[in-house]
């Protein structure tokens, strides 16, 4: 009789135990569905709703923002490329959104490509003057409102100092970097100095010292020299050249100088090639 309460009692406990086993995956799985899609519906709300106040500003009165499975849309428009980094910069700090997909248009003014790049590139010529600017040697290209800086800087703050100037200018819808930041070397700096003073110092060549806009700029990476600009005659172009290769310690000079109302070398080869 107790053996068999015995196995009664076991035979019960068993069963009462795989039920409780079986029961359990499906509860949890359940209990994760019904609860786990609320969250991700309020957390894209919650996320929506902070976004949209961190572009309670003016110049973002004509964006909107919405958000899904933390992928935050931005949709409107702007006057200027600079506000459209902004906004983005702004959403990218809030809380449960894991990426920024920035479709706002740029609108201001449309200025035709040629207008544009004139107007911009007076302004980036006398960027940075007073601070080794001549060092500078940033190449302007505009296409449908879109600018691309390229060329060299001296420093990283010469390039923001160019990409800013460009982000902020009427007209300009989107601003690609390639601008190539020199190698900081003392050496460098040393070299870069007494090629300016070599060029600057003969007599033919010291008018362009006069006027930013018209300044022989000079490019240093690892002791190899590039000169930009334009110059009035070919005289001027091969003294430049002949000065900056007597600099002792300069490995290579590059001539890129271009001769006032003459074609380029390289617009001189791409006609040769056509």
């Amino acid at each position: 009789m107790s053996q068999t309460m015995r196995r009664s009692r076991t035979t019960l406990l068993t069963t009462t135990l795989a039920a409780a086993l079986l029961s359990l995956p499906q509860f949890s799985l359940a209990a994760t569905s019904g609860m786990g899609a609320k969250p991700f519906a309020s957390d894209d709300g919650s996320a929506a709703s902070e976004a949209q106040s961190k572009l309670n500003k003016s110049q973002f009165k004509d964006v909107k923002v919405a958000v899904d499975n933390g992928v935050a849309t931005l949709t409107g428009s702007v006057d200027l490329y600079e506000y459209k980094l902004d906004a983005d910069k702004r959403i990218h700090k809030v809380k449960g959104v894991s990426a920024v997909r920035n479709d706002i248009e740029v609108a201001g003014p449309n200025l035709p490509d040629q207008e544009l790049k004139a107007k911009l590139g007076e302004k980036l010529t006398y960027d940075r003057v007073g601070y080794g600017n001549m060092f500078n040697a940033i190449t302007l290209g505009v296409q449908d409102g879109v600018v691309t800086l390229g060329g060299h800087a001296r420093t990283y703050v010469d390039r923001d100092s160019a990409l800013a100037l460009a982000s902020t200018f009427p007209g300009v819808k989107q601003v690609n970097d390639e601008i190539q930041v020199d190698p900081a070397s003392p050496m460098d700096d040393r070299t870069r100095l007494e090629v300016a003073r070599a060029v600057y110092s003969y007599p033919s060549l010291q008018k362009y010292a006069m006027d930013p806009a018209k300044t022989i700029r000079i490019s240093v990476q690892n002791g190899n020299v590039e000169l930009y600009g334009v110059v009035d005659s070919q005289s001027d172009r091969d003294a430049a050249n002949i000065r900056a290769n007597t600099v002792p310690g300069v490995f290579s000079v590059k001539n890129y100088l271009q001769v006032a109302n003459q074609p380029s070398e390289r617009q001189k080869q791409a006609n040769v090639n056509q």
